[in-house]
């Protein structure tokens, strides 16, 4: 009897989608199988592919442009946010503010005003509610360049505006709500696949800091001007989620009450995927790097829970494997594409092409183990 097959993999950053990672191992399992029951749920967690995943989930949303916004360097880049049947809006940090379009790290000075900017359109359209996804920041800086594009006045001890930028934090004195836009009727969910709190060696300067350009120095100044900050804004520092996206899950909970939820869990239930894997033989997912930061909060390490708990064979196709998993007692099988193009340079110029080799790997690998 043909397996019922589960395909749900996060985007592979910065190179293909959700959904064309999905297609492309359906299109290498049907080369193999072509009876199989294949369904196809693309995932995301908050970061990149966000937009996607949740657009392809909910049947009647539609992408609205915002425009030009500022990039996290200060450089124009398109903003795009999603409308929803039930009136709410979806943004995603990474596509205004994400590190892929940094020109140079620059982890003191970039923001997240884009990210306002985005989300002030939508409340401009009417959203009614906002869920924000939270992952691939470029900047440290708390939410502050968000907040300050949504109306909230930083100042240093002069009162004068502070600029944008982690860095700057460390300057301030106080905050001024006057002009600050309401947060929609209908509130304002966080979605993010860390954990973090705000400061400290497991927080967002520390953990995510370096991958940003941060160099040590950088790391304790950060979370020095952090710490002004929450001293300043109140709030919990301490907050699961808080050091999400460089502090901006503290700002919009702070500021704005927003709650955060695990983002992987949000698109899980969107989009149906629980139910989806109750009636599955087999669940395969995929992201970019498959690594120790991947069985915590992202979306291939609460699915590899999931696969365990409803007792489906599981693996994991990814860009490169540098951890393992193991599901109802035995290692996760997996693929990686740079093993399979030879290296990383030619997995990179191919994803799709490798891709569908490692979906036909995959199709012959459960076809052949039907324990």
């Amino acid at each position: 009897m043909s397996p019922s097959v589960v395909i749900a993999p996060d985007s592979f950053k910065g190179s293909l989608s959700a959904r064309e990672v999905a297609d492309a191992i359906a299109a290498g399992w049907r080369s193999v199988s072509p009876g199989d029951e294949l369904t196809l749920i693309p995932q995301a967690d908050g970061g990149e592919g966000t937009i996607d995943a949740i657009e392809a989930a909910v049947a009647g949303s539609v992408r609205r442009s915002a425009g030009l916004v500022t990039g996290p360097d200060g450089r124009p880049t398109p903003g795009e946010w999603l409308e929803l049947p039930s009136g709410a809006a979806v943004v995603e940090l990474a596509q205004s503010s994400g590190l892929p379009l940094m020109s140079a790290s620059d982890a003191l000075g970039a923001t997240t005003r884009g990210l306002g900017e985005v989300i002030a359109a939508a409340l401009d359209a009417g959203a009614t509610a906002l869920v924000i996804g939270l992952g691939g920041s470029a900047s440290t800086d708390g939410g502050t360049g968000a907040l300050a594009a949504l109306g909230l006045r930083l100042a240093d001890d002069t009162g004068s505006p502070l600029p944008d930028g982690g860095a700057a934090l460390d300057r301030l004195q106080s905050v001024d709500r006057t002009d600050l836009r309401a947060a929609p009727a209908g509130g304002v969910v966080l979605l993010t696949d860390v954990t973090a709190p705000l400061l400290g060696p497991a927080g967002a300067a520390a953990v995510f800091g370096p991958q940003k350009g941060a160099t040590p120095p950088d790391v304790d100044f950060l979370d020095g001007a952090l710490a002004n900050l929450a001293r300043v804004l109140g709030g919990d520092a301490a907050q699961a989620g808080a050091g999400a996206a460089g502090g901006a899950g503290f700002g919009f909970a702070s500021v704005w009450g927003a709650t955060v939820e695990s983002g992987a869990d949000y698109l899980a239930v969107l989009s149906g995927l629980g139910a989806a894997i109750d009636g599955a033989d087999v669940l395969i997912l995929g992201e970019g790097r498959f690594d120790s930061q991947s069985l915590g909060g992202k979306v291939v390490g609460q699915l590899l829970q999931r696969a365990e708990e409803r007792d489906v064979r599981a693996g994991v196709i990814a860009g490169q494997i540098a951890a393992t998993a193991v599901v109802r007692g035995r290692p996760v099988w997996t693929a990686s594409l740079t093993d399979l193009a030879g290296s990383v340079e030619a997995a990179i110029a191919e994803p799709a092409h490798w891709l569908r080799d490692a979906g036909a790997s995959a199709a012959r690998h459960f076809g052949a183990d039907a324990d």
